[in-house]
């Protein structure tokens, strides 16, 4: 007579999805608020459970194996059958969790951050606003927003930092800066915390510049540096595709690094559970 089949555990089928998902045992991990090595444990169980091996490690990336990619959708079915089984997801009150994200962090990764987390939590109701760093800032101050991914423009200190990111001077490959003239700016509108330190920076150097383009966000001025209008200063990650970064050739002066930081404002287990896993789902969209 055959051994009868031991029942899958949750918590180790909710390890390697998130695993998966991210790309990562330490963000896994972050995002259930425990240990790499308990989130490996976790894993090696599973597959031990399973008899195969699903993921597929190195140190630099973690992907599925191609059982792994077979288990998976049965991986998320057997999710969602455990949420259902502890409460009908129709009558389940759905929740809400608005998201804050400044202009000039919420770059091409985008959808796969908003991903991440419906795939996380599909009782939720995801409400994004993108603005400023300094509006949204404010705005959760005011206890508007749940939370928001914004930079560090008055030296918070109850943020968590997210990433540390690169500021350059970008322009298309073809752009050419006329000789005794001033540099030719595509800048938002004030009061855009990247503009008042791009200008700063500037004036300080004594470099002369005229705006020739002002976007009302960064995906309108990253299209007026793809079509040669002018110099912008932007984030490495949110550059637009083709642009070169011309400071040195310039002699522009360095822009500063910027934080990057999660403000957040949890009201029960589940939303700060859901808060965690927007962190790590953030860090995972980063590129590595």
């Amino acid at each position: 007579m055959s051994e009868p089949l031991r029942p899958l555990d949750i918590d180790t089928v909710h390890a390697f999805v998130l695993i998966a998902d991210f790309g990562s045992f330490t963000r896994a991990a972050q995002a259930l608020d425990t240990s790499q090595a308990a989130i490996s444990l976790k894993l090696k169980r599973l597959e031990e459970r399973l008899g195969y091996r699903l993921l597929e490690r190195t140190p630099r990336h973690v992907r599925l194996t191609p059982v792994g990619e077979q288990f998976m959708q049965a991986a998320r079915d057997l999710l969602r059958a455990h949420e259902r089984a502890l409460g009908d997801m129709q009558a389940a009150p759905m929740r809400r969790l608005v998201i804050g994200i400044s202009d000039h962090v919420a770059g091409a990764e985008l959808p796969q951050l908003l991903s991440r987390i419906a795939a996380y939590d599909p009782l939720l109701i995801i409400e994004v606003r993108i603005a400023s760093s300094r509006d949204l800032t404010a705005a959760f101050d005011r206890e508007e927003l749940d939370a928001v991914i914004v930079r560090n423009e008055g030296a918070r200190q109850d943020g968590e930092v997210l990433v540390v990111e690169r500021f350059g001077w970008f322009a298309a490959p073809a752009w050419q800066q006329a000789p005794g003239t001033p540099l030719r700016l595509a800048t938002m509108a004030a009061p855009c915390g990247v503009r008042h330190v791009a200008v700063r920076v500037l004036d300080d150097a004594g470099i002369p510049w005229t705006e020739v383009f002002i976007g009302g966000g960064v995906m309108a001025v990253c299209a007026a540096v793809s079509a040669g209008l002018g110099v912008a200063a932007l984030a490495h990650r949110v550059a637009p595709a083709g642009a070169i970064e011309v400071g040195e050739r310039l002699g522009l002066p360095l822009l500063p690094v910027s934080e990057i930081v999660l403000l957040a404002r949890p009201t029960d287990a589940r939303s700060e559970e859901t808060l965690r896993a927007l962190s790590a789902a953030f860090r995972g969209t980063l590129p590595r």
